[in-house]
C-alpha cells in the first residue's frame, strides 16, 4: 500500500489508539480544536502527522521499535512532498528515512512521560487558579522572563486547562497543556514554568498537581514531553507520579536542493 492522505478520523483514532500514550499528541490533534491544522498520511497501519498550527510546521512520527522499519518506509515516500522547512519529532531509528531529502539539525533527545502513579498527587498540595483569555498579557510577560522561546498558542487558554499562581497580582507560575481532548481521552502538559526569582519553592509542583487533578477528571492519559538532559524537570515529574515510557528526537529540517 503506497502512502496516501488519510481523512477518516475514525480510522486514525483506531490506529493511534493502539498506543494512546505514545500517540497522545496525535490523538489530541484529531479533536475539532486542532483538526483544521492537520494533514495525515498513512501507509498500511502506520501514520504520520504534519501539524500546520506552528511555524514551521511540525512532523510527528512515532512507532514502537517493532514497527520503526514500516514507519520509515512511509517517511521515505513522504519526504518529497514535505515542506522545505519544518520541525520533526521522530522515534529513534527514523532519522535515516529523511536524511536523503533534508539536512537534520538535532535539538536533542527527549522523553515521553505518562502519569502512571496518580496516587502521588494525593500527597501534594495543589495551588493556583484557572486562567482565561483575560490573563494572556500576564502570561506572556511571565513567559518572556521565565520561558523565552517556548511554543505557546494563545488559543490553548480556551481549553480552561491553564493554572497559574500570582504573587502581588503578578503571575509567577503556570502549568498548561499542549493537547487536551476529552473526546479522545488524552492530554499533554506543556508551557510549565516558574518566575526565576521564585524557583525552588515548590510552585511548579503545586500548579502541575492542581492541573493534573483537573485533567484526570476528563481524560484517561496525562502525558508530557521533556528534554532528556532536563534533570530538574525529570525529578519533579517523577515525584508527581510520571514515568518515562518512550524516547524520541527533535530535529530542525531544511530540504536539500531539489
Amino acid at each position: 500500500m503506497p502512502v496516501r492522505a488519510e481523512h477518516d478520523r475514525a480510522v486514525l483514532a483506531a490506529l493511534l489508539g493502539r498506543d494512546p500514550v505514545l500517540h497522545a499528541y496525535q490523538l489530541g490533534d484529531l479533536d475539532d480544536f486542532f483538526w483544521p491544522y492537520t494533514s495525515w498520511f498513512r501507509r498500511d497501519e502506520e501514520v504520520a502527522l504534519l501539524y500546520h498550527g506552528a511555524d514551521p510546521p511540525t512532523l510527528l512520527a512515532f512507532a514502537p521499535p517493532s514497527r520503526v522499519s514500516r514507519l520509515a518506509a512511509l517517511l521515505r515516500e513522504l519526504a518529497p512532498v514535505l515542506p522545505v522547512r519544518l520541525w520533526a519529532h521522530l522515534s529513534p531509528g527514523l532519522e535515516p528515512a529523511l536524511t536523503g531529502a533534508f539536512r537534520m539539525d538535532e535539538a536533542g533527545p527527549h522523553h515521553r512521560m505518562a502519569l502512571t502513579d496518580p496516587q502521588r498527587l494525593a500527597a501534594l498540595a495543589p495551588a493556583g487558579t484557572v486562567l482565561d483569555a483575560g490573563d494572556l498579557p500576564a502570561l506572556r510577560r511571565l513567559y518572556d522572563v521565565a520561558y523565552p522561546g517556548n511554543w505557546f498558542d494563545p488559543r490553548m487558554l480556551d481549553t480552561g486547562q491553564y493554572v497559574g499562581v500570582r504573587d502581588g497580582g503578578e503571575l509567577v507560575a503556570v502549568a498548561g497543556v499542549h493537547v487536551f481532548s476529552p473526546a479522545y481521552r488524552v492530554a499533554a502538559l506543556g508551557n510549565v514554568t516558574t518566575h526565576p526569582r521564585l524557583r525552588g519553592q515548590g510552585l511548579a509542583g503545586a500548579v502541575v498537581t492542581a492541573l493534573c487533578r483537573r485533567l484526570r477528571e476528563q481524560v484517561a492519559h496525562v502525558t508530557l514531553n521533556v528534554k532528556a538532559d532536563n534533570a530538574a524537570a525529570l525529578r519533579l515529574y517523577g515525584r508527581l507520579g510520571f514515568t518515562r515510557v518512550a524516547d524520541y528526537g527533535e530535529y530542525a529540517l531544511s530540504a536539500h536542493p531539489r
